[in-house]
């Protein structure tokens, strides 16, 4: 009884700071926006990235407790992981506001400097590091996902129905990682100059897809997208795998 009052009063302490952090967090947020200038707005994106930071490691916290099992009621840790979710999304767009700021600001002043084949490469390796925090993404919701699965039934054993989603969004969060891994692979190579541009973007079609539709009922995924590639296969082969209910469209 000592031990679960003393696990309670730090649950209890943690989510007191994730309130706090995401007020901290809002109000920088609106100084970043309001800045005069553009030094004033540095200072504030450096604030807002310790603030986030800050979250973060609760986040991390919050995810340590929502997998024990000496916890019964987990709806408050999933609201505030999800609270901590959203700001980091907020963060995102700050931060890829900022690159955006910064690439145009570069390229007006140095355009004639910059050898095309090099912006190119540049180009490219900002899609794949956009492609895959837009993966990573949508692992951390089916996750949140799973996680909210098990956190609202009180039995043992999920029911059909959500055991089957469970499965479901599993083999999703395999597939996603399988595809970050190639994409990873795909940015070294690149940046080993062992890849051209134009290889890289005869991906973009296909990844692209995947990222947009890969929810949709009548999704169909080229599991042979990166064959053309000569790519060291990192993931093991269940990874490789389709989830089933894909397979079944591929066998109608």
């Amino acid at each position: 009884m000592a031990d679960k009052r003393k696990l309670q009063g730090e649950i209890d302490r943690c989510l007191k700071k994730v309130a706090e952090g995401v007020e901290q967090f809002d109000d920088i947020w609106q100084k970043v926006h309001n800045a005069a200038n553009a030094n004033q707005k540095e200072k504030y994106e450096a604030d807002l990235k310790k603030e986030i930071k800050k979250l973060q490691r609760l986040r991390d916290q919050i995810k340590t407790w929502m997998a024990s099992n000496d916890i019964k009621d987990k709806r408050p840790l999933v609201e505030n992981r999800k609270l901590i979710e959203t700001q980091m999304e907020r963060f995102k767009v700050v931060e890829r506001e900022t690159k955006t700021k910064a690439y145009s600001k570069e390229g007006l002043g140095l355009a004639a400097k910059v050898d095309p084949a090099q912006r190119e490469r540049e180009e490219a390796r900002a899609w794949l590091t956009d492609s895959i925090d837009s993966l990573n993404r949508q692992v951390d919701q089916f996750e949140s996902e799973i996680e909210s699965l098990i956190v609202g039934t009180k039995k043992k054993k999920l029911d059909r129905d959500r055991q089957e989603r469970s499965e479901e969004l599993q083999n999703w969060v395999e597939r996603h990682r399988y595809h970050v891994s190639k994409l990873e692979t795909v940015m070294r190579m690149l940046d080993n100059c062992s890849l051209e541009t134009d290889q890289v973007k005869e991906l973009q079609d296909g990844v692209a897809y995947y990222i947009e539709e890969n929810q949709e009922p009548e999704f169909m995924e080229n599991e042979f997208l990166y064959d053309d590639l000569d790519l060291d296969d990192t993931i093991s082969k269940k990874h490789k795998q389709l989830p089933t209910h894909r397979l079944e469209h591929l066998t109608l």
